[in-house]
């Protein structure tokens, strides 16, 4: 497998210091169908992660909105890796691999490794792979990460936490590495925003806007949502993943990254003290969010809790690439909803003020797929 890894860290439109990508290359594979014609194919039973949606440059009133939304919360997001970072470093120090969840939590595992190059002059290895909902993390990749740093510990690190999916995934997969290799794996999942009470490991449990929310690839490395189709994915290959080349001209997120580190001086020692000790505080993992997507599915009528998708990332990303339904928000006039009302309106999607809600939005997949 070391063949690959030569020709990997070249994977994405990411500096190789900034990040490797244990992914195999699949960019001359088409994967791609039309949003509608995707979804009735997953709801009809084909699982997600074997093909793709369309990926493009997005308008220029959106990206617009997507600078200021930046401009808007770059220091909070600056302060919410700080806290995470520290937390990860008083935890293991110099013995860490940083190991993103492609792809929401790479350009967060860079911020995190540039914060710590920053302040502590250290450079930690930092790796982006794959985990799949229902199909599990990456295998190969976790032997490849161990077998390169013996002795370190490994740092899973995503975006922030919806109905806990993915942290569910990653600790059932975790026990099954232990089971098989006999090998233990700490599950803990760093976010930066745990508003779904998910994991002890976190910036803030508000349901906060992260900008890279906001986008797909242009703010990914160009890099496309992970696949694991057999016909392509051997029983030794990493899972796989398409770059976007065509998309450098419109690719922001090496400066999407820059913004933020820049503010990472203006961030008051005091108060990541503060909130890590908050944080210590409040170490309830209850996946209260689930509950509240379990009420919702009631409510609304719907067949399963896939189709609903709470937090504003969440939301975010029905809007992008799925079939939306109806958006349910909090507060509509919220600072943290503006691209999403844009969004929605661009897409002739009802928005619903559901104020009895913990989240700041949730996004409700439409049903396209019909049973009988």
């Amino acid at each position: 497998m070391k063949a690959n890894i030569d020709h990997l860290v070249r994977f994405g439109s990411y500096d190789k210091e900034d990040v490797i990508f244990l992914l195999k290359d699949l960019s001359d594979v088409t994967l791609e169908g039309s949003t509608e014609e995707r979804e009735k194919r997953v709801q009809g039973g084909e699982h997600y992660s074997e093909t793709l949606p369309i990926e493009y440059n997005p308008p220029e009133h959106y990206l617009q909105l997507f600078w200021e939304t930046l401009d808007a919360y770059k220091d909070k997001v600056a302060l919410c890796t700080a806290i995470v970072a520290e937390q990860i470093y008083h935890k293991h120090g110099k013995q860490t691999v940083l190991v993103s969840l492609a792809r929401a939590g790479t350009p967060i595992g860079i911020l995190i490794k540039r914060y710590l190059k920053w302040k502590y002059d250290v450079s930690l290895p930092h790796y982006s792979i794959s985990i799949i909902r229902d199909r599990g993390i990456d295998e190969n990749a976790i032997h490849y990460m161990l077998q390169t740093h013996n002795g370190y510990a490994l740092q899973f690190i995503d975006g922030w936490t919806g109905k806990g999916a993915i942290s569910t995934e990653l600790t059932k997969n975790c026990e099954e590495f232990y089971q098989k290799y006999q090998i233990r794996l700490d599950d803990t999942l760093a976010v930066l925003a745990d508003p779904g009470y998910c994991t002890t490991l976190y910036g803030t449990r508000e349901d906060f806007l992260i900008p890279s929310a906001c986008l797909n690839s242009t703010v990914s490395g160009l890099v496309s949502r992970t696949v694991l189709n057999e016909e392509y994915i051997k029983k030794d290959d990493f899972h796989g993943a398409k770059y976007y080349q065509e998309l450098e001209p419109y690719d922001v997120s090496n400066s999407y990254l820059d913004e933020i580190t820049e503010a990472f001086p203006k961030v008051n020692p005091l108060q990541i003290e503060e909130c890590i000790r908050a944080n210590e505080l409040d170490q309830t993992v209850d996946f209260k969010g689930m509950k509240e997507v379990l009420t919702i599915k009631e409510e609304f009528d719907i067949d399963s809790t896939h189709y609903v998708k709470p937090g504003v990332g969440e939301t975010t990303r029905v809007l992008l690439r799925r079939v939306p339904w109806k958006i349910l928000m909090k507060d509509p006039d919220s600072p943290y909803v503006q691209h999403i009302v844009l969004l929605a309106q661009e897409r002739n999607v009802e928005v619903i003020p559901y104020p009895n809600m913990s989240y700041t939005c949730c996004g409700l997949i439409k049903k396209v797929v019909r049973k009988g």
